[in-house]
């Protein structure tokens, strides 16, 4: 009889949690998350802004090896797609086997990046993104970035 009375407290404290104790560790994690959350989501726009301005610095790296070899850089219609593949223009005679990219990156948010002969910002060529919203102009995450400003503070 005593072991059953022993044993009847030991299960009557093990019952489990309370709504209180869960409802204080529900409103504990929700604080959490307000505070983190807001911080890793900017976070990660800036990484994306990152990562944009490397592939463009890529990129540039990328024609410059093709203007080298074939003394000036691929026309408007041929665009990026001639450091992948050969152009059909007989003017390009040494092309490097295997291109000059492995392949062409798409920006951060998805989008093709755009390159554009003549450049409308002084350059040699225009290469750039369109930012999260993938239209011209635009401010903050929206914002071109473009060779023609890698070193601003997108």
């Amino acid at each position: 009889m005593r072991q059953l009375r022993a044993r009847s407290r030991v299960l009557s404290r093990a019952r489990g949690f309370t709504l209180i104790e869960i409802m204080v560790v529900v409103v504990i994690i929700g604080l959490l998350a307000a505070m983190i959350v807001p911080r890793v989501v900017g976070n990660v726009d800036k990484a994306r802004v990152a990562k944009a301005k490397q592939d463009i610095q890529s990129i540039e790296t990328a024609l410059t090896m093709y203007k080298l070899d074939n003394f000036t850089y691929p026309s408007a219609e041929e665009g990026l797609k001639a450091l992948v593949e050969k152009p059909d223009d007989p003017n390009v005679q040494n092309w490097r086997e295997g291109g000059y990219l492995q392949h062409l990156p798409n920006d951060p948010w998805g989008h093709p990046y755009q390159y554009q002969v003549p450049s409308q910002h002084g350059e040699d060529y225009d290469v750039f993104s369109l930012g999260a919203d993938g239209q011209p102009g635009g401010d903050g995450i929206n914002a071109d970035i473009g060779n023609w400003n890698l070193d601003s503070t997108n």
